[in-house]
């Protein structure tokens, strides 16, 4: 591609701005497929993820559909935490201060880097929405999370070369 076209596919560079809502979503990184089984721990993470997002789904309100699925995102972050962190051994009379998942993920998974920061950057609105601040998080913000958060639970199900699940919706009767 050249530089002309380039520009031109991206808008140009003299006055040309960015919504937010422009932004690039983190990529999906390829991985091989490998089945294996996660530990148990990891495996009710994620069950538990997919519930919290089909409940961020069925959501009316934007806060609670938000809050519901950064929590999924949460969870399916815990699901690698626990299925490939390493316990470290600390040094006598030294601690570390506690960090959170997002700041543990690329530690374990560095694939997930992006992702890790993508979320991250989501969790003051997360404790807006929370907290039931009046319009903490847009229809469209929420929309967008839970779609994001739909795509990181299929792509951590690949990467711990677990067998791709489908949701089926439960039947009536």
């Amino acid at each position: 591609m050249t530089a002309m076209s380039t520009e031109r596919a991206t808008g140009g560079a003299a006055g040309w701005s960015r919504d937010a809502r422009d932004l690039p979503r983190p990529p999906i990184p390829r991985a091989p497929v490998r089945w294996t089984s996660a530990p148990p721990g990891a495996l009710d993470l994620l069950a538990h993820a997919r519930r919290a997002l089909a409940e961020a789904a069925e959501a009316s309100a934007p806060n609670e559909r938000f809050a519901a699925a950064h929590l999924a995102a949460l969870r399916t972050t815990a699901a690698v935490l626990a299925a490939r962190a390493r316990p470290e051994e600390e040094k006598p009379g030294r601690r570390r201060p506690p960090r959170s998942a997002w700041q543990l993920l690329p530690q374990v998974a560095p694939e997930l880097t992006e992702w890790a920061a993508y979320f991250a950057s989501g969790a003051r609105k997360r404790a807006a929405a929370e907290a039931g601040l009046p319009n903490a998080v847009t229809a469209r913000e929420a929309d967008d999370l839970v779609r994001d958060v739909e795509v990181f639970i299929r792509l951590v199900v690949r990467l711990l070369g677990l067998p791709p699940v489908t949701v089926v919706p439960p039947q009536a009767g």
